[in-house]
């Protein structure tokens, strides 16, 4: 299925690793030309040669702390007129209420939530004027609430709230604003959090895996599941979805506690 993207211009914020690259890579094998925006300029040039290697698009990186509000101006501008807006950035730490201080808290909220919103703010109103598409991408834990993930879980309700209010009525600009909320995904982050918990529970990080039988088909998600469904949202095939957040959990998030 042709998308429609090739030629288009999209700004991927975390698009060095896990997520954020896998969205870099489809995106790129659409035809789309990027921008990639995160913290780290080695990883950021490693995704870029690697697309670069691949697909005939052009890629530009910013290395750039995002929950620096002054920071973020530099990949917006250099994306001028972006067609997508990919927001994927975010590390929140786990733990109960008692576990994460103010300072914590509020340094996981300023790349996490507000990076999002200030992000969102500045590139739909160029698009606005330009009548063209936004996308936005959630991360998990504000379907599923979890008190030992209480900063995660209380963001991405905000931004799952914040996604559908923006969203509501952005179509009457021909702007879209979508959520996709992904579950458990296998990324480098997260079988580094499967190691230490499977050293723990089970005295060796390498039975990290079994920790995994009890989601959906005996694993985690990959992220080029959660790139496809982000390719096709960002998509003219899309053209009549916005305000909605999809959950891309295997279902985990509409089973019945147990």
């Amino acid at each position: 299925m042709d998308l429609g993207l090739a030629g288009k211009t999209a700004l991927v914020t975390g698009g060095s690793k896990g997520i954020g690259r896998a969205v870099a890579l489809a995106l790129a094998a659409e035809g789309a030309h990027l921008h990639l925006a995160a913290r780290g300029q080695e990883a950021l040039a490693e995704t870029r040669d690697e697309i670069a290697r691949r697909h005939q698009v052009s890629v530009s990186v910013h290395a750039a702390d995002l929950s620096d509000s002054a920071a973020q101006t530099a990949p917006v501008e250099a994306a001028g007129d972006a067609d997508i807006l990919v927001n994927n950035a975010g590390a929140i730490p786990g733990g109960p209420l008692a576990a994460i201080d103010e300072a914590r808290w509020r340094a996981a909220w300023d790349l996490k939530l507000f990076g999002y919103i200030n992000l969102c703010r500045a590139v739909h109103a160029r698009m606005r004027a330009r009548k063209r598409r936004h996308r936005q991408r959630d991360r998990p834990g504000g379907e599923r609430l979890d008190a030992n993930y209480i900063a995660g879980s209380t963001a991405n309700a905000g931004l799952m709230a914040f996604t559908r209010a923006l969203g509501s009525t952005s179509l009457d600009r021909k702007v879209r604003v979508v959520g996709v909320n992904p579950g458990l995904v296998e990324t480098g982050r997260m079988v580094t959090l499967m190691r230490t918990r499977a050293a723990d529970t089970l005295g060796d990080a390498d039975r990290w895996p079994e920790l995994t039988r009890n989601l959906p088909l005996g694993r985690a998600a990959q992220p080029e599941e959660v790139a496809d469904l982000v390719a096709f949202l960002a998509s003219a095939r899309a053209s009549y979805i916005t305000g909605v957040v999809y959950a891309l959990d295997g279902g985990v998030a509409a089973r019945a506690p147990a």
